[in-house]
């Protein structure tokens, strides 16, 4: 098998890992928590941890409410773009193939909420009260955490190019001794 076939065979299996988890654990929550309806899987936790059934229509912490239809799009185009530049990551940036994984399989899971059900399924509520209280889903958590790795390995890279940069206008001179 080429090296294309298994990167593209890798996040294919990435992307129906995150959408499968996604939306099983969305359609456990519809099937036995009425909207609105609060589970503390963990009283000792609760406030701080509990599971809440809600619909999104906006964005993230309800921003834009009512913008379903635009977010879809959002989420369609997020997904163009990171098929269109996956093909041009280095082989050896499997991190990366995988953050982008997370991030096409979290986009693509909220999109399958708002065409089945006109709004994403969320359930995760994390609170520290009087400060912030959030209710999101495992499709953004793996959104969030695949940013974050592709933020991380790029200023990472940035950071070894910058050194061998440095190394080749000043060679023999080690700025980190």
């Amino acid at each position: 098998m080429n090296s294309m076939l298994r990167k593209w065979l890798f996040l294919l299996v990435i992307v129906v890992i995150v959408i499968a988890l996604d939306q099983v654990t969305k359609q456990l929550v519809i099937s036995n928590l009425r909207l609105n309806e609060t589970f503390r899987p963990i009283p000792a936790l609760a406030p701080y941890f509990q599971i809440v059934r809600s619909e999104n229509t906006g964005a993230a912490f309800g921003f834009l409410t009512q913008s379903s239809d635009f977010f879809l799009v959002i989420a369609l185009v997020v997904v163009a773009i990171m098929l269109v530049f996956y093909p041009r990551v280095p082989n050896a940036a499997r991190l990366t193939r995988f953050a982008m994984g997370l991030v096409v399989g979290g986009a693509l899971g909220n999109a399958f909420d708002r065409v089945s059900h006109g709004a994403v399924i969320d359930f995760i509520n994390y609170q520290i009260p009087g400060i912030i209280s959030n209710v999101s889903n495992l499709a953004d958590h793996a959104i969030v955490l695949g940013v974050l790795i592709i933020v991380a390995q790029s200023w990472r890279a940035d950071s070894a190019k910058d050194r061998a940069e440095a190394e080749t206008e000043n060679p023999g001179s080690n700025p980190h001794v």
